[in-house]
């Protein structure tokens, strides 16, 4: 029997009804937003962006059954004007909703084969097009239906059971045929005013004016790392009419980085201060496109309140430097497959995940939906608290919303009806059965339902590595070297992995994305390669090809739930936030196993029992040492400095720590092979437990961006200045790690200028690979360590390959025993050239 406790009610993954509504509003637009204009063809189905509100004129197709975009003329075979027709569709507005039921039009649209099972409100718009406009075509993308809401029409299809169809346009095609009007319409005033449009000869076409681009006439200063390059933001800026200032001097605002604010602020902000000039979040830019007008320049002051709760955001509506503010500190509220969620409560009193016939009942369940502009999570969870007290805890909301989310707690008696109703739950959500999914990992996504995370049964770092109070004493109890426990300290800390997830963007305190099973990451790791060989092979372009990165893009963010999701649209993001994301988290699965749970008591010296773990030597060597000195002399002769914005920053050594680790070929091996040479590596912090522990792994796909370029390769580079981009994170965290590594390229060395076009080819044969950089290292200055070991240090200086998509040159190695990791270089990015002025204390 189940006690008296309110029941949960599952929400659908989606309501269509509210999908189908015009921005709330039944009627229909404004004069000054839709115009008319009549003639014989009607809108190109294609995609029409919103940018500017100028009619530009357009060239008349060829006629189809599908009636496609005419002449761009005020008048069509003498027929009224645009404010004529405005008019009409006013006055044609009113009369029918005078004059016909909700019931009326819903037969109206059940005879024009349109959904009339939506929301009374969205009935009246969607039937007042049908009659007055025609019958909207089917979408050239996947067949599904357009339907108009708020800016444009937008398809209400299916690409596929993982995304909604994306497309959307302003002008759609319509039906060359007369529109069906049921019996009952003859009867009603309104049926010669409606009988009039019902030959598409005599219907205008609707056309939705163009918004006005957000940044006409400003001129935007940017300062600072932002989380999308200045690049990025200067083509976005011009791309919606403004223009980027090189100097604060004249600028309509300055774009920072909330760190900007704890920093004390950069010159540039300085300046922008004393002179007036508004300094602004990078919200504001997200935000004004966005919205397509400019938001107000005061509500993103980068000196007002930045905390998530005075703006009452959800993350994805904020910049990705206040995100930081709330979810690096946030506590992560499953801590994996025994994890009993926080805001369940039931934790204090020593609730457990009910574990029955070999089964744990807590699932994580999410999906990703950017047609339906769905991001949410699912956790259900069967606990067992305190008198063996047997709770259902449901947990739905969106992702990076964590504090709207619905939460409901239901306590049963009967351990089989739970489990019963905790299964019928599971069924609702994702169409798939509990057990069979658990057992067997078998499930099929289905169209618009939640997809399950794979949880594994451990304790994700976030919360079993070592937090800031257990730094110190941690350290300070090890019998390790002091140095070599610090450095333990750092790759054991909560932070680093914190700091990589929120860059990343998968950082929800809701889902445990470091503690996942190898079976989950498997599922990513193909569905990236797959998408990435129908990519290359694909020749679809514009809406099509929209609709085909969409897919993928709701497919990866299904699977590794992010709090900011965005369309991928190219290989440099498929590289950076696709590959490389996955890389990281798939490392920092690797940390969470070997760290597990270390927030007990640290008296027992855990930092030594986790470096037994590695299986890896580690020892400091002193700057008196000759390989100190040489390593030193290569970073100094091989490093660019970092530039973010304006600013460039150098970099300093710290500490040097010679490796031996067990899953590396020894020196003495890797000596017997050829080709011999030291090289950098850069990797993120987070990274570094997993490569100790296991060495380098292949990059997980080809693609024809720097890093992935040689396909599933280890890639190097003779320049510390390519691998200190990868070890640089951000300005406030400026400590990180760079690897010397000796990697034999084999026999054979191939060089290219320019992505190989067969990149299988060199993998099978194992051949090693030189990517040709714009720069080189100045060969008169190379030298050899240990006998026959070459050191490509020299200063770096112009190549001949000034096309190249290289910056620096790059060794591609194919077998992980090619490649023998020999030190970690702790460094210290720190700002050049830049001039601190004292601060006078006022008295008293």
């Amino acid at each position: 029997m189940q006690t008296q406790v309110p029941r949960i009610s599952i929400l659908p993954a989606v309501d269509p009804a509210e999908h189908s509504k015009v921005n709330g509003e039944p009627h229909c637009l404004p004069e000054d937003y839709v115009h008319e204009k009549r003639s014989h063809s009607h809108a190109s189905d294609e995609e029409k962006k919103v940018t500017t509100r100028k009619h530009k004129a357009e060239a008349a197709p060829k006629k189809s059954k599908i009636a496609n975009e005419g002449e761009d003329n005020d008048k069509v075979n003498g027929r009224s004007s645009v404010a004529d027709v405005a008019a009409e569709f006013e006055k044609f507005c009113r009369e029918t909703r005078e004059h016909l039921s909700i019931k009326q039009m819903r037969e109206i649209l059940e005879a024009n084969a349109r959904d009339a099972s939506i929301a009374d409100e969205a009935v009246v718009p969607r039937c007042q097009d049908i009659l007055f406009y025609g019958p909207v075509g089917d979408c050239p993308v996947c067949g599904g239906t357009l339907e108009f809401s708020g800016d444009g029409y937008h398809c209400q299809g299916a690409y596929s059971e993982w995304s909604s169809c994306v497309y959307s346009t302003r002008s759609p095609p319509r039906r060359e045929e007369p529109t069906n009007i049921p019996e009952s319409i003859g009867k009603t005033p309104v049926y010669d005013l409606i009988e009039k449009h019902r030959d598409p000869k005599s219907r205008p076409r609707r056309e939705i004016a163009v918004a006005d681009k957000p940044f006409v006439g400003m001129m935007i200063a940017l300062a600072g790392r932002l989380s999308r390059t200045h690049q990025y933001w200067k083509k976005k800026i011009e791309k919606n009419g403004g223009k980027v200032a090189n100097s604060v001097i004249g600028a309509t605002c300055l774009v920072v980085s909330p760190s900007e604010r704890d920093r004390g602020g950069s010159s540039k902000v300085a300046e922008a201060v004393e002179r007036g000039i508004p300094v602004v979040r990078e919200a504001w830019l997200t935000d004004s496109i966005k919205e397509k007008q400019a938001e107000t320049l005061d509500a993103y002051d980068i000196a007002s309140d930045i905390a998530v709760e005075g703006k009452g955001l959800a993350l994805d509506q904020q910049d990705s430097s206040v995100v930081a503010l709330e979810t690096l500190t946030a506590e992560l509220k499953v801590f994996g497959k025994r994890g009993v969620h926080i805001d369940s409560k039931l934790q204090n009193e020593g609730g457990k995940i009910l574990e029955k016939d070999g089964i744990l009942y807590n699932c994580a369940l999410t999906v990703c939906d950017q047609g339906r502009n769905l991001n949410d999570f699912c956790i259900m969870q069967l606990i067992v608290a305190r008198e063996n007290r047997l709770y259902l805890y449901y947990r739905k909301g969106k992702i990076g919303d964590s504090p709207r989310a619905d939460d409901k707690l239901e306590e049963w008696e009967n351990v089989n009806d739970a489990i019963r109703e905790f299964a019928k739950l599971f069924e609702e959500l994702t169409g798939g059965q509990f057990e069979l999914w658990e057992r067997e990992k078998k499930i099929h996504k289905k169209n618009m339902k939640f997809f399950p995370i794979d949880i594994d049964d451990g304790v994700e770092v976030r919360y079993g590595g070592l937090g800031l109070r257990q730094l110190g004493v941690a350290a300070a109890h090890s019998k390790l070297d002091p140095k070599v426990a610090n450095l333990m300290k750092v790759l054991c800390s909560q932070e680093i992995y914190r700091y990589a997830l929120v860059e990343m963007g998968y950082d929800s305190p809701e889902i445990p994305i470091g503690m996942v099973t190898d079976l989950h990451l498997r599922r990513c790791e193909e569905t990236l390669k797959e998408f990435v060989e129908k990519l290359k092979s694909s020749t679809v372009t514009g809406n099509k090809a929209d609709a085909f990165w969409a897919d993928f893009t709701q497919r990866w963010f299904t699977l590794i739930p992010t709090t900011r999701p965005f369309p991928f649209k190219d290989y440099e993001e498929l590289a950076d936030q696709g590959a490389s994301s996955y890389e990281a988290i798939r490392d920092i699965n690797t940390a969470s196993r070997l760290i597990g749970d270390m927030s007990g008591s640290t008296l027992d010296d855990p930092l030594f029992e986790r470096y037994v773990k590695l299986n890896c030597s580690v020892s400091p060597l002193e700057k008196e040492e000759d390989d100190y000195k040489m390593i030193v002399k290569y970073l100094d002769k091989t490093y660019d400095p970092v530039r973010i914005g304006d600013v460039s920053y150098g970099v300093s050594v710290e500490n040097i720590f010679a490796v031996e680790a067990s899953a590396c070929p020894s020196l003495d091996d890797i000596r017997k092979l050829p080709n011999k040479v030291l090289l950098w590596c850069g990797t993120r912090s987070s990274n570094l437990l997993r490569h100790l522990q296991m060495g380098f792994l292949p990059s997980t796909c080809s693609l024809p961006v720097p890093g992935y370029m040689f396909g599933r390769a280890i890639v190097c580079s003779d320049a510390a200045a390519e691998a200190a981009r990868y070890g640089f994170t951000a300005v406030d965290r400026p400590e990180g790690f760079l690897v010397l590594a000796v990697a034999s390229l084999g026999e054979e060395i191939q060089e290219f200028s320019s992505p190989p076009e067969d990149t299988i080819s060199l993998e099978e044969k194992g051949i090693g690979a030189k990517g040709l950089g714009k720069k080189k290292t100045d060969e008169s200055e190379h030298f050899v360590w240990k006998d026959d070991i070459k050191v490509p240090c020299g200063k770096l200086i112009p190549s001949e390959h000034k096309e190249s998509p290289l910056e620096y040159n790059e060794y591609a190695v194919y077998d992980p025993q090619q490649v023998s990791i020999r030190f970690l270089v702790a460094v210290k990015y720190e700002e050049q050239d830049v001039e601190y002025e004292a601060v006078e204390q006022p008295e008293g």
